[in-house]
């Protein structure tokens, strides 16, 4: 009876957190949003203000910036904005590779070959396989005889995204599956432990 019921208490325990901690997310998200939008627009309309419109006005802003990023001519003034960024040595580190993972999960344009996939990696003759994501599928232009690999590069996520591995591997190793990268990644953080509980 008192296994049960630490069953039960742990079950509902595990169903109410990942909710509380999305809504708690959200909660301090609006509430950012909510005061950064009354002090950029109170000197100009004062104490007026509907709830609600420092969301509308961040998601305007993102909207724009996507709109403006777009364009070859801001495309090049963003470029001179990055400079501070992508040459003082410690903070080029990290946004670089910031921007790098952000820009893997871009959206691509259908007329660009496409870079993002999600594979099953096996070698010839080993029975064991594991799930990775193809993040290069062409070296050329890098140095030396890493521009001369007819390989492709594999991201293998560890679980509970405490880091990874990326392996060179020839093209017949790799087998594309049909999910997206955002569901592998997610898959990858819970170490592939299937979400629906088995019935007792």
């Amino acid at each position: 009876m008192k296994t049960r019921l630490t069953q039960y208490f742990v079950r509902g325990l595990l169903t109410f957190l990942p909710a509380a901690l999305t809504v708690y997310a959200l909660y301090l998200l609006v509430v950012w949003t909510e005061s950064l939008a009354i002090r950029l627009i109170r000197p100009f309309i004062g104490d007026f203000y509907l709830p609600g419109l420092g969301i509308v006005i961040v998601a305007a802003l993102i909207f724009g910036l996507g709109v403006l990023v777009s364009q070859p001519a801001f495309a090049r003034l963003l470029s001179w904005v990055e400079l501070p960024f992508t040459n003082l040595p410690v903070i080029k580190s990290i946004y670089s590779s910031l921007k790098n993972f952000a820009d893997y999960f871009a959206p691509q344009d259908k007329d660009k070959p496409q870079q993002q996939q999600v594979v099953l990696l096996r070698a010839p003759g080993q029975d064991a396989s594991i799930v990775g994501l193809v993040t290069r599928q062409s070296f050329n232009g890098l140095p030396g005889a890493l521009g001369e690999l007819d390989q492709v590069a594999v991201y293998l996520p560890m679980g509970y995204m405490i880091g990874g591995y990326t392996l060179f591997v020839p093209r017949t190793w790799v087998t594309p599956i049909d999910m997206s990268v955002e569901e592998a990644m997610r898959s990858s953080l819970i170490a592939w432990m299937s979400s629906n509980r088995e019935s007792e």
